[in-house]
């Protein structure tokens, strides 16, 4: 018997101390961890983020691995399950997550402005959508908010089209085969209708809602608690990158074909539609958008914006 006790202590010994190695290598395992996974869909507004990657080197002490999805919808459930650290964004579906009780976790914006309503050869004026059908790429969207405030500045609202949701890439072979009469999307999709021929500006961002926000670079709460020195060296290596794109306009094509499936004339005019400067989220700017947001009854509880935005990932 005294044997069998001996046995038994032993093996619980030995596992104890497995066990204390394995939650080690655990811990040593997140301490090294300096690779951060952002997600992207492959648009102008993600241009800081590619960007980011692009400009760093071996010698930095954090590193960006992009991951490419096809729709903000598979984008979020990647970024609210923590199978990517973080995402380049629509900021109304991070707002909306954060309403719902998802840790997520805004850093940066991904540009200003960016953003334009076409219209297909058949639609002269605003007027000409009534009846027709409208595509924007979510409900929750500042696309959704610029069609909407459009529509009221011209006597009308959503109730007199029919508006529909498509991914960005459909969006100008739609306009082209007459399935949609037009659209607002992330570039360079609309300088694509117009490099086509197939479509023309009915209005532009700044000119219905100067300096709007769109896109945010957004991590995952899990993420930020486990890892927040590296969180925060992304953030800061990213708002460089967009002070880069900034003071360097002429390396912008370049950044953006090597993720973009465009052609250069269409990189070139979509880039001439967005900034890059000053890519902070700031309290005004936040209240301007979930007063929007409210209004057009996308959200019913507005997240602070101490809870939504993370200042301490800031320089």
């Amino acid at each position: 018997m005294r044997k069998l006790w001996s046995v038994i202590l032993l093996l619980l010994l030995i596992g104890g101390a497995g066990w204390f190695l394995w939650s080690g290598d655990r811990q040593s395992a997140a301490e090294e961890k300096h690779t951060v996974r952002i997600a992207y869909l492959p648009i102008t507004h993600a241009l800081p983020l590619f960007a980011e990657k692009e400009l760093l080197t071996a010698d930095d002490d954090v590193q960006v691995e992009l991951i490419k999805y096809g729709s903000w919808p598979e984008l979020m459930d990647a970024l609210n399950t923590g199978k990517v650290d973080g995402a380049s964004v629509l900021i109304e579906l991070a707002v909306k997550a954060r309403e719902q009780g998802i840790d997520v976790r805004a850093a940066a914006l991904g540009h200003k402005d960016g953003n334009v309503i076409i219209g297909g050869n058949g639609i002269e004026k605003v007027e000409d959508l009534r009846g027709k059908i409208f595509a924007i790429p979510h409900k929750q969207s500042t696309h959704n908010l610029l069609l909407q405030q459009m529509l009221a500045e011209h006597g009308m609202s959503l109730q007199d089209l029919t508006v529909v949701e498509l991914s960005p890439p459909e969006m100008p072979a739609g306009l082209a085969q007459g399935q949609i009469a037009g659209y607002c999307v992330a570039e360079p999709f609309g300088a694509k209708a117009i490099a086509l021929g197939k479509g023309h500006i009915l209005a532009k961002a700044e000119d219905l809602w100067p300096d709007s926000l769109c896109c945010a670079l957004v991590f995952n709460g899990d993420f930020v608690d486990k890892h927040h020195e590296l969180a925060k060296k992304a953030t800061v290596k990213y708002l460089a990158a967009g002070k880069y794109l900034t003071e360097h306009e002429e390396e912008q094509p370049k950044f953006a074909q090597l993720y973009l499936k465009a052609k250069a004339k269409v990189v070139e005019m979509s880039l001439k539609l967005i900034r890059y400067d000053d890519l902070q989220i700031t309290p005004e700017a936040y209240a301007e958008l979930v007063k929007r947001m409210s209004a057009a009854k996308l959200i019913e509880r507005i997240p602070e914006y101490e809870d939504f935005v993370d200042r301490t990932l800031l320089p």
